[in-house]
C-alpha cells in the first residue's frame, strides 16, 4: 500500500488516500475514480509531500517554525465544521475495515468481473459473491442489464500482487 497527499483543484481541501500501488493511482485518476471526499470533485491531483529527512548537522538548533501542510487543513476544516486529518484518516481506517469484512468469502475475479456478473445473472454459472474490475461503461451496462453491482468505496489490491 501507499499513501498519497492529494489536493482538490475546486475548493483547495487537502487529503490523504490510499493506493496499492503507483499505478493503481494514476490508473484510477485516469479513469475519474479519485475525488475529493469534501465536495466529489475529480479534479485532484497529487499535493506537495515533504519527505521525512534529518537535518544536516552544521543547521541551526533552533529553526524558524513554519507552518506545516498538516496545519493549514486543519484550520480549514475547523472553519468549514469538517473533519480533521486525523479524523478522517481514522474514519478512512474504519471504512477499510468494514470493506474488508464484506469481502470476506468474496472471490477476486480482476477484469473478468462483468462477464462473470452477467454469466450469474444468467445462470450460466452458480451465483457467489466476487469483486474484481471494471470499467464505469461496463458497470453502468450491467446496471441497466438489471444486474446488482456497486463500486467498492475503496482500492483493492489483487491477491498474490507486489506494491
Amino acid at each position: 500500500m501507499i499513501v498519497f497527499d492529494l489536493a482538490c483543484r475546486k475548493a483547495g481541501h487537502v487529503f490523504e488516500i490510499w493506493f496499492g500501488s503507483s499505478s493503481d493511482y494514476e490508473d484510477q485518476k485516469a479513469r475519474g475514480l479519485v475525488m475529493c471526499p469534501y465536495c466529489g470533485s475529480t479534479d485532484v491531483d497529487k499535493a506537495v509531500m515533504a519527505p521525512n529527512v534529518a537535518a544536516k548537522g552544521n543547521r541551526r538548533s533552533d529553526p524558524v517554525p513554519v507552518p506545516t501542510q498538516e496545519a493549514v487543513p486543519s484550520a480549514v476544516a475547523a472553519a468549514a465544521n469538517l473533519p480533521s486529518p486525523e479524523q478522517f484518516k481514522a474514519m478512512v481506517s474504519k471504512l477499510a475495515e468494514v470493506q474488508a469484512k464484506m469481502l470476506e468469502g468474496s472471490d477476486y475475479v480482476g477484469s473478468r468481473f462483468a462477464d462473470e456478473a452477467r454469466s450469474m445473472h444468467l445462470g450460466e454459472q452458480d451465483a457467489r459473491p466476487i469483486h474484481g474490475q471494471t470499467s464505469a461503461e461496463e458497470a453502468k451496462a450491467l446496471i441497466e442489464e438489471g444486474i446488482p453491482v456497486a463500486p467498492l468505496l475503496l482500492p483493492v489490491r489483487p491477491p498474490n500482487s507486489e506494491n
